[in-house]
């Protein structure tokens, strides 16, 4: 914040040619004989429209510029302050957190309260620049003249996030009833005079009807873009108007209870909302500052997503008999490989919740935690602080674990502490980001762990992708000639009566889809297998004897999806070449 007089936004709006020289002398002499803000007298006097003139006071000021509108105003902290000086020098509390209050601000003279009430209330003031004419309405219904003033003891300390969360009035009026977002109050407000509001449920509704994972708020130059990733693509939702952008991210601040006012650097939060039936999804809230303004990323956090159960991850039968059997041993490791979103999370919620049990300690190292998981001891690893998998893994040793989950092995360190943890008696599941199961154990020893180690303690490795379902209602059946379907892997014996099938699209997918499904391949470290990684071949050498022993490869995986009608063999294609 700089300090600034009213005469240097007096300057400022007639250097933007909003007011005459004229016109600006006579109007400050005014505000001085009359004691009226400056602000005032503009607005008032229909001189200036508040929007521009909020925009200049910013400028010059050095301050956040925020639309009100984008403020859940039920609930505000308005009793920290004495309601006469809120109506006289037009501040309006915004959000507490801690000790630090987001203050609006519409005048040059009010930031010369500021240190005053920063002092007298023990606080940190961080203000942000408002229109005049809006905080004025707002002042006048949200603040009775006639409020006395409490102590900090009785003061009402809730940030608006704390009451943004529960708009059953609203969305009911807007066709919007399945979503209830958490409150810490009881109370309904009707919200329909904030369109924002109104359409971030829209946005978030439609996405989790459509079973999206995470939602795009993209800023660019002359457009605003809303995407949602379903069954792993990016559709375009909405494109509103560029003008909406900063609303749109102070609502979404607001609802992740994040700093309003900070643009500079990225942020991170959550929120939950409820959509009946006792179901309860999550949000995970990421902000980045870009060329032209902050994209903000929602991932959603649907607890039903990793309760599909051992059956409905993808396994071929015996796949699923040797992942049984690999969870049931007392120790040992399992580690489960595969890129980014390629629904390694979901495998390893799947194990632990076949696992979860009384009588069984069990610990997680996340980053971050996703799912929570009753009966079941997460961490959310900060490196920042120093808590890091390895540090955390270290913990987990001295706490009598039975099964501990780390949610990826990035180092030596943390690579060394899992194996000596499955090596004495522990059940060790872990993930990391490498193409094929194979490649997995080459990589465990080009970190820097002993072969042996490797070799007598890793038990299965998992490789996996996930590819997107045929949708059941509209998916077509067709040919292929004979050559081309050898040519993709097929037999050739089977190539005369396979039928294919191809997406279609209907009211019922998206764009003929409709969900994802897994292909795996799966590595058994078996006496002869021990004997290559101990003899450090290669991840080709260890590949090629695992054909030959009839292991099903990811490609093979995926044609038997294609075999049963589930997939598309274009899709199949997308994920394995």
């Amino acid at each position: 914040m700089r300090k600034i007089r009213v005469q240097n936004l007096l300057d400022s709006v007639v250097g933007a040619n909003l007011l005459s020289q004229q016109n600006a002398r006579e109007t400050l002499q005014t505000s001085l004989k009359t004691q009226q803000a400056l602000s005032h007298l503009l607005v008032e006097k229909q001189h200036v429209n508040a929007t521009e003139l909020a925009r200049l006071f910013a400028k010059e000021a050095q301050l956040p510029l925020l639309d009100i509108k984008a403020v859940n105003t039920f609930d505000l902290p308005t009793k920290l302050i004495d309601a006469s000086l809120l109506h006289k020098h037009k501040l309006l509390p915004l959000r507490l957190k801690d000790t630090e209050l987001l203050l609006a601000v519409s005048t040059p003279e009010a930031l010369g309260m500021l240190p005053g009430l920063a002092k007298s209330h023990k606080l940190t003031i961080k203000p942000v620049v408002v229109e005049y004419d809006k905080l004025a309405r707002l002042l006048t219904s949200q603040v009775p003249k006639a409020a006395a003033t409490p102590s900090m003891s009785s003061a009402n300390t809730s940030a608006p996030s704390g009451a943004i969360n529960n708009y059953s009035k609203e969305l009911a009026d807007s066709n919007l009833d399945k979503i209830n977002y958490q409150s810490q109050s009881t109370e309904h407000t009707d919200t329909s005079e904030f369109p924002v509001v109104r359409f971030i449920n829209k946005i978030i509704l439609d996405s989790v009807n459509r079973g999206a994972s995470d939602i795009h708020f993209e800023p660019y130059e002359v457009q605003y873009r809303i995407r949602a990733r379903i069954d792993g693509q990016l559709y375009e939702l909405a494109t509103p108007d560029v003008a909406l952008a900063p609303r749109l991210s102070a609502r979404i601040k607001v609802m992740a209870d994040l700093d309003i006012s900070e643009r500079r650097v990225p942020q991170d939060g959550r929120f939950k909302i409820n959509l009946g039936n006792k179901k309860t999804i999550g949000f995970r809230v990421n902000t980045c500052p870009t060329l032209f303004g902050e994209k903000i990323v929602m991932r959603i956090l649907d607890p039903s997503t990793v309760n599909v159960g051992v059956d409905g991850l993808g396994f071929e039968d015996d796949q699923k008999q040797t992942f049984l059997n690999a969870i049931e041993h007392h120790q040992g490791m399992i580690l489960v490989t595969g890129p980014t979103g390629s629904g390694k999370t979901v495998t390893l919620y799947t194990a632990l919740n076949l696992l979860n049990a009384p009588e069984k300690n069990i610990s997680t190292a996340e980053d971050p935690v996703e799912i929570y998981l009753p009966g079941v001891n997460q961490v959310n690893v900060n490196t920042k602080t120093g808590l890091d998998f390895s540090t955390v893994l270290r913990a987990f040793l001295r706490q009598d674990p039975d099964i501990i989950m780390l949610g990826e092995i990035r180092d030596k360190e943390t690579a060394e502490i899992g194996i000596k943890a499955a090596q004495t008696g522990h059940m060790v599941l872990s993930t990391l980001h490498t193409n094929s199961a194979a490649e997995t154990l080459t990589r465990l020893e080009n970190m820097g762990t002993a072969a042996y180690n490797i070799a007598t303690t890793v038990t299965l490795v998992i490789a996996q992708r996930l590819v997107r379902r045929l949708c059941d209602h509209c998916k077509e059946p067709y040919s292929l000639n004979r050559a081309a379907l050898v040519k993709q892997g097929f037999e050739a014996n089977e190539a005369e009566s396979l039928k294919l099938h191809k997406p279609v699209g209907c009211e019922k997918c998206n764009g003929g889809f409709k969900g994802r499904i897994g292909i795996f391949e799966m590595l058994e470290v078996k006496p002869e297998i021990q004997a290559l990684i101990m003899d450090h071949g290669s991840s080709l050498d260890i590949h090629r004897r695992l054909e030959e022993e009839g292991m099903l490869t990811l490609r093979e995986a995926g044609l038997n999806k294609v075999r049963n009608g589930m997939t598309s063999l274009d899709e199949i294609n997308r994920v394995t070449t």
